[in-house]
């Protein structure tokens, strides 16, 4: 099955807790705001070096009463000229569904979280993760926030050898957002899969981004994104970054 369609499907598997979880509890309870913010940017240069890349976000959340859903989908794609011909020399895609069901604290919760990433040059054909656990929001107040997500989970990769590995994982996730203004925002994003074994692979991810309002809905977002495997192949680089500048409009 071609990537993109292993992805679709993963997609789709990944979300059907969650979308269950929102139909079952939108009979009982009215449907609050639902938010989606879409990010797009194109980046190309010519003359001494030409190349081009394309780095688009999807992001939506739903928030019940007593559930709460959010649904990612990642992509980049890069090529660049070298020696006349046009060549690959990134392309990601990365899918994740978590659905949280609220405790008596409205700032802490458990959740389901599953994933899919395929990284055409890391080594891996695919790599995903399913996990349970518990949320919290550390703090809060007029303008900032720190949320954590901690809890086991299983992963279950290939390798682009034909490989497979399969890792009992603990997940972790942390988000920060300091609003400096209406206007200016700043956010954090650490995650990690650590792997209980030692000699198994660790994934782990991290964001840093500055996003300014220009007008309504319409925002311009900077990030720099870090990847790092802890486990690698043929002599690949343990880790990858990324820096975007990208348009984002929430609606």
């Amino acid at each position: 099955m071609r990537p993109l369609k292993r992805a679709v499907l993963a997609g789709l598997v990944f979300a059907i807790p969650s979308l269950y979880a929102a139909e079952f509890s939108s009979h009982r309870e009215p449907l609050e705001p639902l938010s989606m913010e879409v990010q797009l940017g194109v980046i190309a240069t010519t003359g001494n070096t030409d190349s081009s890349a394309l780095k688009g976000r999807a992001t939506v959340k739903q928030d019940f009463r007593t559930w709460k859903n959010k649904y990612e989908f990642d992509a980049l794609y890069k090529r660049d000229k070298h020696d006349g011909e046009n060549e690959t020399t990134a392309q990601k895609i990365f899918l994740s569904a978590q659905s949280d069901y609220k405790l008596s604290d409205e700032n802490t919760s458990v959740f389901i979280f599953g994933s899919y990433k395929d990284d055409r040059f890391s080594g891996y054909d695919y790599q995903n993760t399913l996990a349970v656990g518990y949320s919290r929001r550390l703090f809060s107040d007029q303008h900032s926030f720190l949320d954590y997500n901690i809890g086991p989970g299983y992963s279950f990769n290939s390798t682009d050898a034909g490989g497979k590995e399969d890792v009992i994982i603990m997940h972790i996730e942390a988000e920060y957002e300091y609003n400096f203004s209406t206007e200016v925002k700043f956010t954090q994003m650490l995650g990690s899969d650590v792997a209980v074994e030692g000699n198994k692979n660790t994934l782990s991810k991290s964001e840093s981004a500055i996003t300014a309002r220009l007008r309504d809905n319409l925002s311009m977002k900077a990030a720099y994104s870090i990847t790092h495997n802890s486990e690698v192949f043929d002599e690949r680089e343990k880790t990858d970054s990324t820096t975007s500048i990208t348009l984002a409009y929430s609606f």
